[in-house]
């Protein structure tokens, strides 16, 4: 069939139009046409000219084309034009993730990102291949803006001699905007506060972007102006809209009695005799899963229970499309930002004792030391016995069994748990665990205590569940090749993984082929009994790719699993509904479908990761603010983890964060950086400083805009801090 009768056959049944054109223009004889020229081939008259165009605009904005002098149409990957998102990091450099997956990540140089922000989408020009270039390495620069991820930025109003202009929050947008004076706001705006700007076409990287304020939201250091700007900037919304909210607490009135009906729970397995129990966080509302373990001769019978979010929430229904759009609940430092009304989240969904609730259940037969035998899925009523917290849970484990039943099954499921752990790591799984500082509020949004959380066994009892969980169900999805999403881990970049081994050696520690699995745990071993080897895990992590959802089962890299999804949190994760639609449903999402909500998905989790992030770092930054302006410096203890010409960069545990000690605050000598030993020396005192040595510390400068800290060492050393800066790099949690 020619492309004549393909193009004409599609506008009779609503084909994809776009898909012909792209077949022509990417035959071998194609010569490079204009609109006119492009109408006969495709066995399109004159009076269609005007569907022709809008169809080229549409591929041409998608960067799948492109348009060249005399207005004539090309593949733009013919001229080594690559359309994908951009990442930018706090250094400013950009990776490309190409719309294409089967192509390589692009790494754009800061001097080639033009006007590029974080997460645009983007046409980049591929380099071609130089003879200084590293084997493997792909570089390119940002020619065309396709599409802008954010149109609205937040900052705080400050005014030069003759403007107006924005520091912009984020770090990663290089240039203050300018503004006119606020319009039709209905108050004075003043200079410091914090404010939503519309951010106008930014056409060249050496000129300063323009906008205009939309909205004031306050002085920084008014209460919840913090939050408010945070969840400005991510476009997190406060509120559901009302039709929303209104589906959610009819069906909630429809269960006055708090319980799931008792005509729901007909064709279910009755789980309610079991000594089913959660463990969650003490602060949580939502509880997504839940277990249960018995003894049955030689092996163990042990069930996991997830709330049945997709029992309530129906495909296409208002609660389903605010929920798709959401992509996920996000969890600030003041808040949760749910993805479902409370009604259900907290409500009819959440599995609380001594209610009757539906899950979806993966009931594993194992053998003694954890080897499934066989696994069912199916749907259940459950009435769950007990909820315990992960510090009750703990002090539970750390003491002898009691004659509790529920106790004496906690503690038979924590064993049963170490041993998947143990063959996971065996199976080649990364230990990519980091503690992390949780911040307690008082009731004014200040920070009240610091509280370091460990994976202890009590969150690994519940991490090894669930993990088996997820694989069961993504093998399953994949036996029966049923279309679903999955969560995927890729390798990571070779040059990268390379770049951080040479970082690991110039810290004098031991270091294999990286690119061998075994080396890696062998390394990650190594150092977790190093000084300074949470920082190079941190470094470790920052190596590997992201990990995200898509319609292929492609593997997880860091779990070393070969098929692996999310199934266990559909109240926080739409991917978890969409997956229990995929397994339990009767209906198949198009694959277009599928893709389209994978690459939705991915991008609210990144979206809701960097909020979270920053949610911290504000109230973290105003506290020790508060510190400096009160003079009630408090000493922290720190690891030195980097020495530089210029000073050391410290790790300090309690607050979570590295910053830097210029030497310019070290006033009891002059110390001399030796590059060969990686240490500073003092010419009088002859005092070292090198990695790993532990020190005591205060903060000495705060840079809320840069997002940077500098501290100084008290006792030896100690001093007033005059310059230097250090960044304030995230505590990046395992990629799961």
């Amino acid at each position: 069939m020619t492309i004549r009768h393909c193009f004409a056959c599609a506008r009779q049944h609503n084909g994809p139009v776009e898909q012909l054109i792209l077949k022509l223009l990417g035959r071998r004889d194609y010569k490079p046409s204009n609109l006119h020229q492009l109408l006969g081939p495709l066995g399109l008259r004159r009076h269609r000219e005007a569907e022709l165009e809008e169809a080229l605009r549409k591929l041409e904005r998608s960067g799948q084309i492109l348009r060249t002098k005399g207005d004539r149409y090309i593949i733009a990957r013919e001229a080594d034009l690559i359309p994908g998102i951009i990442r930018i990091n706090r250094q400013g450099k950009g990776y490309l993730q190409p719309d294409d997956s089967t192509l390589q990540e692009i790494a754009v140089p800061e001097s080639a990102t033009s006007t590029a922000l974080d997460r645009d989408h983007v046409l980049v020009r591929r380099d071609a291949p130089r003879g200084r270039a590293r084997p493997g390495e792909v570089t390119g620069a940002v020619v065309r803006i396709l599409e802008r991820k954010r149109a609205q930025i937040v900052g705080t109003l400050q005014r030069g001699r003759q403007f107006l202009y924005v520091i912009p929050d984020d770090p990663r947008i290089p240039h203050d905007i300018y503004v006119p004076e606020p319009r039709d706001l209905g108050r004075q705006v003043n200079v410091g506060e914090k404010v939503v700007v519309d951010l106008h076409e930014w056409a060249s990287r050496h000129t300063n972007p323009e906008g205009e304020i939309v909205e004031a939201l306050g002085m920084p250091d008014a209460e919840g102006v913090d939050m408010l700007s945070v969840l400005r900037n991510y476009r997190l919304p406060l509120h559901f809209p009302r039709e929303v909210l209104q589906a959610a607490e009819d069906i909630a009135r429809a269960h006055p009695s708090g319980n799931a009906a008792e005509a729901d729970a007909k064709g279910r397995i009755d789980c309610r005799s079991h000594w089913v129990i959660t463990i969650d966080p003490d602060d949580a509302k939502d509880f997504d899963d839940a277990i249960c373990l018995e003894r049955q001769g030689e092996h163990w019978r042990l069930w996991v229970h997830i709330a049945d979010v997709s029992h309530y929430v129906a495909p296409g229904s208002t609660l389903d499309e605010e929920a798709r759009k959401r992509g996920n609940s996000t969890y600030l430092v003041d808040r949760v930002i749910p993805m479902l009304p409370e009604a259900l989240s907290a409500g009819l969904c959440s599995l609380k004792p001594d209610l009757d609730r539906l899950t979806k259940c993966v009931e594993f037969l194992l053998t003694a030391d954890g080897h499934v035998v066989k696994s069912n899925f199916y749907s259940a009523v459950i009435r769950s016995r007990r909820r315990f917290t992960y510090k009750e849970a703990i002090a539970v484990l750390r003491r002898r069994p009691s004659h509790d039943p529920i106790e004496q099954m906690l503690h038979r499921a924590n064993d049963l748990a170490q041993k998947l752990r143990a063959a996971r790591f065996k199976a080649g799984s990364l230990d990519l665990d980091f503690p992390e500082t949780k911040i307690r509020l008082d009731a004014h949004g200040r920070v009240a205590a610091l509280e370091r959380v460990e994976n202890d066994e009590s969150h690994q009892l519940i991490e090894e569940f669930m993990l088996l969980a997820n694989e069961a169900v993504a093998a399953r999805l994949t036996s029966q090749r049923r279309p679903a999403v999955y969560r995927i881990h890729e390798p990571p970049n070779p040059l990268r993984l390379e770049d951080f081994r040479q970082d690991v050696l110039s810290h004098q520690i031991p270091c294999g082929n990286l690119s061998q699995r075994g080396e890696v745990q062998k390394l990650l071993r190594r150092l977790s009994a190093h000084p300074v080897g949470a920082a190079l895990k941190i470094g470790f992590l920052k190596s590997l790719m992201r990990a995200r959802y898509a319609p292929e089962p492609l593997g997880h890299y860091g779990l070393a699993k070969v098929n692996y999804t999310h199934f266990t949190s559909p109240i926080r994760r739409y991917a978890d509904l969409l997956v229990h639609r995929a397994l339990f449903g009767r209906t198949r999402m198009a694959p277009a479908e599928l893709s389209s909500a994978a690459a939705h998905i991915s991008d609210t989790e990144r979206n809701s990761a960097d909020a979270e992030r920053d949610s911290k770092e504000v109230k973290l930054f105003a506290y020790l603010n508060g510190q400096l302006s009160s003079g009630r410096l408090e000493k922290y203890a720190g690891l030195v983890i980097d020495v530089r010409n210029f000073g050391f960069f410290i790790d300090v545990p309690t607050l979570g964060l590295s910053g830097l000690v210029h030497l310019s605050s070290m006033e009891d000598d002059f110390y001399v950086f030796e590059p060969e030993r990686s240490h500073l020396i003092g010419r009088r005192t002859r005092r070292i400083i090198k990695l790993g040595e532990a020190v005591q510390a205060q903060v000495a400068k705060v840079d809320t805009f840069k997002k940077q800290v500098d501290f100084r060492l008290v006792g030896r050393g100690d001093g007033s801090a005059k310059s230097g800066k250090a960044n304030f790099p995230p505590r990046t949690s395992r990629p799961r």
